[in-house]
């Protein structure tokens, strides 16, 4: 057992999606008895079993189903033979309790500059995972990115290169407006918690007549936060990356990015 908690625990470093099956209650004769537990990887890899056979191959169906959807699920397996859907010829029920064990979301870094490194301390201060990713790997060192997670990936391959789901929150600030394009193009129409450029108004304006120009609606271009971040008067790379973190957890929470006080001066009734 203490292989199968650390498999969890280093899936869980890693950034891995994994799913936990449990057996939970079982009626008659089962392959496994309550207790049998199944780590399953979004790639379908697994370790431990719950019982084998066709049980085990619509445990893995179910938990696959359970990662892409992000909640837990409570099944109840069949294992009467001659039985219509029957899973196997044991006679019993087994109850299978499938949790998803998410990393925390994840703030999805391109660059590797002075904005990126206040950034991932911030994002990760916030309780964010966080991947910085850049084509320079003499960049993307420990000593620049402590605790966070790095990876070389061409800025003309994102899209098959790192994972792109609801859990992330992508946001783009390289070296060079061309390549914060080039990143931006492949990223537009993904579907992700957050998408966000960093630049002047007129570098927006700009880049969003040329997406315009190149076919994007303006539905695609209106979830694309740019500039960046909350207007805080931010001005230095810390500040920058303060404003952005916070736009990020308004946008996912729900919130409306006044001041608290403003909002208690409105319910109070009072004015200014």
């Amino acid at each position: 057992m203490e292989e199968f908690y650390a498999a969890i625990a280093e899936a869980l470093r890693a950034g891995e999606r994994i799913a936990l099956a449990t057996v939970v209650q079982v009626e008659g004769s089962t392959p496994r008895n309550a207790g049998a537990q199944m780590i399953v990887w979004d790639t379908g890899r697994t370790l431990g079993t719950v019982g084998g056979g066709t049980v085990e191959a619509c445990v893995i169906r179910d938990s696959l189903d359970a990662l892409r959807e992000g909640g837990p699920l409570l099944k109840e397996y069949s294992l009467e033979g001659g039985q219509p859907g029957a899973l196997g010829v044991c006679g019993g029920h087994a109850q299978v309790f499938i949790q998803p064990l998410l990393p925390p979301e994840t703030v999805l870094i391109f660059g590797a500059g002075h904005v990126a490194q206040h950034l991932a301390r911030a994002a990760a201060a916030a309780g964010l995972g966080v991947l910085v990713v850049d084509d320079r790997p003499e960049f993307l060192t420990s000593e620049r990115f402590p605790g966070a997670r790095t990876q070389r990936v061409s800025f003309s391959d994102v899209r098959t290169s790192l994972r792109l789901d609801r859990r992330t929150h992508a946001v783009i600030v390289t070296r060079s407006h061309a390549h914060d394009e080039e990143v931006l193009e492949q990223l537009i129409d993904q579907p992700l918690a957050y998408l966000g450029v960093m630049g002047s108004r007129t570098k927006v304006r700009l880049m969003f007549q040329r997406l315009r120009q190149a076919g994007y609606s303006e539905e695609q271009l209106a979830h694309v936060h740019a500039p960046i971040g909350l207007d805080i008067g931010a001005e230095t790379p810390a500040e920058i990356a303060v404003s952005i973190v916070a736009e990020i957890l308004q946008h996912r929470n729900g919130g409306t990015g006044l001041p608290l006080s403003q909002r208690a001066r409105a319910a109070r009734g009072e004015e200014g």
